[in-house]
């Protein structure tokens, strides 16, 4: 079937009063941004419904794109007739036997926006289930869960006809909710916890930390591709590399190797707070779950949010990590996670680090260090890129890759 439109419903935006139009202004930014790599096509979000004109673009691959902006219930991809009532009734017709199999059920819904078309909704609905009935041998009428709803659009530019409804990624436009950063690491459970901001309304910006020569570039770029992956959601992401080398090295040299990881994420979380107050943020997101791994006690979380004063949220902290793998296939992340690169929460890692660390040794053993000068100089050498959902960063080391295999 040749489309011409798509017409979007709205989830959550109905419950939002006097913000609804903000709201919807920031879907309709959202939508355009995700789909910036289609230019032919035409999106017009107005209050009750959003409308895509596709002018000739692939409708299977704009939708494949519109299923991941959040803030979208669900579309139904959608063709264009002239307000001539023999055109509807053959399109009807055309588009019902394209879904049928012996047996089926359907019904006509019409929706009127011009009622000064010559026929009523009731009248629209009787006349195309008829014509529907005398030219689809077996069909039968069915009013309540029927296999095929043909919805008919009426309106003064034409008549829109659809017979598929596809779901959306629901949740909140995002921006919605504010800004927030995300320390993202490469493993599998950072970046779910970005798509579960991003779902409940949140911008995020990510902050990856990389330690060369001890991280790789491969590292770095997949660091870039896991944010790629979740561009598509919002249409592109800031990516923000922090150099961590020099307070990795300082951390393992001058710290009891047992309190060695917490320090050095007391580190991690005082650069992503002066990053956040520098970039409007108002939260601070990562991927931690609850009793995972030694540095994901709640005595660890006390003794590392001791530095900062923002609100260190934790999307994933109750899942199992079967629940949280699950997410990031859906979401594509998952096998680009597993890749066997480096980053720097590997690196260094203590052989036995403190599970229960205490928060007053964390305080003195980080006073030996010059803790000033060592954010300040990583703050002085922090690279910002603009990610979008179409770019790639490691084809140009797959075979560095296949090496590793």
């Amino acid at each position: 079937m040749q489309y011409t439109e798509i017409m979007v419903r709205y989830g959550e935006l109905s419950t939002k009063g006097k913000n609804r139009k903000s709201f919807i202004d920031r879907l309709g930014f959202n939508t355009r941004e995700s789909l910036h790599s289609f230019s032919k096509l035409v999106i017009k979000a107005n209050r009750d419904r959003m409308h895509i004109q596709l002018n000739g673009e692939d409708s299977t691959a704009v939708m494949k794109r519109l299923k991941q902006v959040f803030g979208i219930q669900n579309f139904s991809p959608s063709v264009k007739v002239k307000r001539d009532v023999e055109l509807v009734k053959q399109k009807a017709v055309e588009m019902i036997k394209e879904q049928f199999e012996e047996g089926a059920t359907f019904k006509i819904n019409t929706r009127r926006s011009d009622h000064d078309f010559e026929l009523d909704t009731n009248e629209m609905n009787d006349l195309l289930g008829g014509y529907v009935l005398d030219n689809i041998p077996g069909i039968k009428v069915q009013m309540k869960k029927p296999d095929i709803t043909l919805r008919v659009e009426i309106r003064s530019n034409g008549i829109f006809l659809s017979s598929k409804t596809i779901n959306g990624a629901g949740g909140l436009p995002v921006g919605t909710a504010g800004k927030g950063m995300l320390m993202l690491s490469g493993g599998i459970d950072s970046p779910v916890a970005g798509y579960l901001a991003m779902k409940r309304g949140v911008a995020i910006e990510m902050v990856h930390f990389f330690s060369p020569p001890y991280t790789s570039e491969q590292a770095l770029n997949k660091a870039k591709e896991l944010t790629s992956k979740l561009a598509p959601f919002v249409g592109s992401i800031k990516f923000i590399q922090v150099p961590f080398t020099e307070i990795q090295e300082t951390v393992k040299h001058d710290v009891p190797s047992g309190y060695l990881m917490t320090v050095q994420r007391r580190f991690m979380l005082r650069l992503a707070t002066l990053i956040a107050k520098k970039r409007e943020g108002l939260a601070i997101f990562n991927g931690e779950a609850l009793g995972q791994v030694a540095s994901q006690t709640l005595e660890s979380m006390v003794a590392i949010n001791d530095v900062t004063t923002l609100p260190v949220l934790r999307p994933v902290v109750s899942m199992d990590k079967n629940e949280i793998i699950e997410i990031a296939q859906e979401i594509d992340t998952f096998d680009l996670s597993i890749m066997p690169f480096e980053d720097c929460c590997t690196i260094f890692a203590p052989p036995a680090p403190k599970t229960r660390p205490r928060l007053d040794k964390a305080r003195l053993y980080e006073a030996r260090l010059d803790v000033d000068g060592l954010i300040e100089r990583a703050m002085a050498g922090i690279k910002i890129t603009e990610i979008k959902s179409d770019q790639k960063f490691l084809a140009e080391t797959s075979d560095s890759f296949a090496e590793l295999l």
